[in-house]
């Protein structure tokens, strides 16, 4: 019996230093997991701000990229003795002359004549009408930082008067949309006649019937289509600025007009042009 009580009392002594082994063991084990997981989580915080400095980083330089463009776009650009204009402007332009005639466009050489085109293009789109021919009745063009308009005589009054025919009324509305549509614009109304003389009850000469068609157009403008009389100039020029001679009756026409002078900002110009497509 006391042989039997020795072996079952060596027995558990056994077990318990086997057991004991295996808890220090897997103590053991679980201190390297955690310091192994302390490790892991030490490493992805500093991962993550790693990370949120290279995100910091493209972020500034993204910035600084736009800024860039931004200030590229508005980099102005003399164009001859004509404007200056911003690259974001000649984008819009260069959008505007797809749409310009191509025997035209191969002929502008220089981007004097390629603003030319597209100025001439989106006024004239803006003053678009069936009725009018486009050779005799209005010609449109810039030329020392301003944007004319030549509109015949018979598109505005009756031979030899100054007072505003009703033929007149859509060319005029559609002329002061676009005086109205940008307040930097201000317009100069010319009045000009051929060489003949006149001289009437009403109309002295030729400088006064030039000056009086002037101010019959600025007073339509200003009061039955509403252009701010600030924005009105009306000047006479008689027959000293021909376009033609004054040798035939075609020719004489041609010196009968109407110009109408526009002084834009040319940048606004085509924002405003580009904003209306």
């Amino acid at each position: 019996m006391r042989k039997i009580a020795f072996v079952l009392l060596g027995t558990v002594l056994m077990t318990a230093c086997v057991s004991k082994k295996k808890y220090l063991a897997l103590e053991h084990e679980n201190g390297e997991v955690k310091s192994a997981l302390a490790k892991t989580q030490f490493e992805k915080e500093e991962l993550e701000t790693k990370f949120a400095k290279i995100e910091a980083r493209v972020e500034a330089y993204n910035s600084k990229i736009n800024a860039l463009t931004e200030e590229n776009n508005v980099k102005m650009e003399a164009v001859g003795d004509v404007a200056v204009i911003s690259n974001e402007t000649k984008k819009h332009m260069r959008n505007t002359l797809t749409k310009v005639d191509q025997n035209k466009l191969r002929q502008a050489t220089t981007l004097k004549d390629s603003m030319n085109l597209a100025v001439s293009y989106n006024l004239q789109k803006s003053l678009d009408n069936s009725t009018l021919n486009e050779d005799d009745d209005i010609a449109i063009d810039i030329d020392e930082t301003v944007v004319m308009i030549s509109i015949s005589d018979k598109m505005l009054f009756n031979t030899a008067s100054y007072r505003i025919s009703s033929k007149a009324n859509n060319i005029l509305q559609k002329l002061a949309n676009v005086i109205n549509s940008e307040p930097s614009i201000e317009v100069m109304v010319e009045g000009h006649t051929d060489a003949r003389s006149i001289n009437t009850e009403k109309i002295a000469d030729n400088w006064d019937l030039s000056v009086l068609r002037a101010t019959s157009v600025v007073r339509a403008l200003q009061n039955k289509y509403n252009v701010a009389p600030e924005k009105l100039i009306a000047s006479g020029r008689s027959s000293y600025l021909p376009v033609a001679s004054n040798d035939t009756k075609e020719d004489r026409s041609k010196n009968r007009r109407t110009r109408i002078v526009i002084l834009p900002n040319i940048n606004k110009f085509f924002a405003l042009m580009a904003s209306n497509e």
